[in-house]
């Protein structure tokens, strides 16, 4: 009996005691719409075939155009592919964990590297530092980018709290950011001048940016509270933020703007059941203390939506049977949508529809 009351004792005691890094904020989330109305269940998806990175890699996170039509993605352990053939072609081992992709005006190709900040690559050999510090302080957690015309770079910072190198990785890190509720997420502004700067934070998990046509809003996914923000830039409004989408079904990943007035939308995950202990910060550290099998976790469900700039949704491709894993992104790229994955070994390619 003695040697049970102990035992139970020194469960309790690390339930309750045992320290953990996440230190979770109270948050009273609204009811998920579910998949209904506009992102009514479909089984658009299942048209694209998977193409599969070489030697095993896995997570071809995002996708970026440069001029000429190649294509180009990353994997989880750093390497660069051209993708727009029939099979992926090994362009570089950048090292890392590449995140963002954007082309350049200079025809370079940017990188949100979540290691080691924003990066530039014109060719083999010749990857190279943009920005490492953020007002001073090192980015710990670059996602996302896009660019302006005249080389202005924006980009999304999920954390300045958890270091993914540090942390195990993107997927945990971000899982428990989500968890913690902490709004260290920011988006940043970095000229052609060189000067870089913080221009929106307070998020919790900034994940995905895209421009206007226009240049005048940058759209922001907040993934951990399941919305979208615009902040204006130029104009009566400029400095302004704003709520652009809320309430959303799943937890918005890579925000891609199509250069015509739309934008693709990925979903990382449904909204999990584990949402429900949100308003409960104590219960939430005993969960995390029980460990992975029974934190919370993305749930294999992927969707893209397309919608226009006043936030209308045109379009929902969905696949419910998980096949694609964790949908990260995705846009048109010659001629054929590239629905982009976190983790697994391809991504998916189709032609769609006018």
């Amino acid at each position: 009996m003695r040697l049970f009351l102990a035992l139970l004792t020194a469960a309790l005691a690390y339930l309750l005691l045992w320290p953990v890094p996440v230190d979770p904020v109270a948050y009273h989330p609204p009811a998920p719409p579910g998949f209904t109305g506009d992102y009514a269940e479909n089984n658009a998806l299942d048209a694209a075939e998977l193409i599969t990175l070489p030697d095993g890699e896995i997570g071809p996170e995002d996708l970026a155009e440069l001029p000429g039509g190649r294509i180009y993605t990353t994997s989880l352990s750093g390497n660069l592919y051209r993708i727009d053939g029939p099979e992926p072609v090994l362009e570089d081992r950048l090292g890392g964990r590449p995140l963002g992709l954007r082309a350049g005006p200079d025809g370079a190709l940017y990188i949100a590297d979540s290691f080691r900040g924003l990066l530039r690559w014109s060719g083999p050999g010749t990857l190279e530092p943009v920005a490492e510090t953020i007002n001073g302080a090192p980015v710990i957690y670059a996602n996302q980018l896009d660019i302006a015309r005249d080389g202005t770079i924006y980009v999304s910072n999920s954390s300045d709290r958890f270091d993914p190198e540090t942390m195990g990785g993107t997927k945990p890190t971000s899982i428990l950011t989500i968890w913690e509720q902490s709004n260290t997420g920011y988006v940043a502004r970095i000229s052609p001048d060189g000067k870089a700067e913080k221009i929106a934070d307070g998020f919790v998990y900034t994940n995905g940016i895209a421009l206007s046509p226009d240049e005048d809003f940058l759209l922001i996914n907040e993934t951990g509270r399941a919305r979208v923000h615009r902040l204006w830039l130029k104009g009566p409004r400029a400095g302004e933020q704003e709520v652009f989408l809320d309430n959303l079904p799943g937890y918005p990943d890579n925000l891609e703007a199509q250069g015509d007035g739309t934008y693709w939308l990925a979903f990382a995950s449904p909204r999990v059941p584990s949402e429900k202990l949100m308003p409960y910060p104590f219960l939430r550290k005993v969960v995390w203390r029980l460990g992975p099998m029974v934190r919370p976790a993305p749930i294999h469900r992927g969707m893209l939506v397309q919608f226009d700039g006043e936030g209308n949704i045109l379009r929902s491709l969905q696949d419910p049977d998980g096949r694609l894993g964790v949908t990260t992104g995705g846009r048109i790229a010659g001629g054929q949508l590239y629905v982009m994955t976190l983790d697994s070994p391809w991504f998916a390619r189709m032609t769609l529809a006018p």
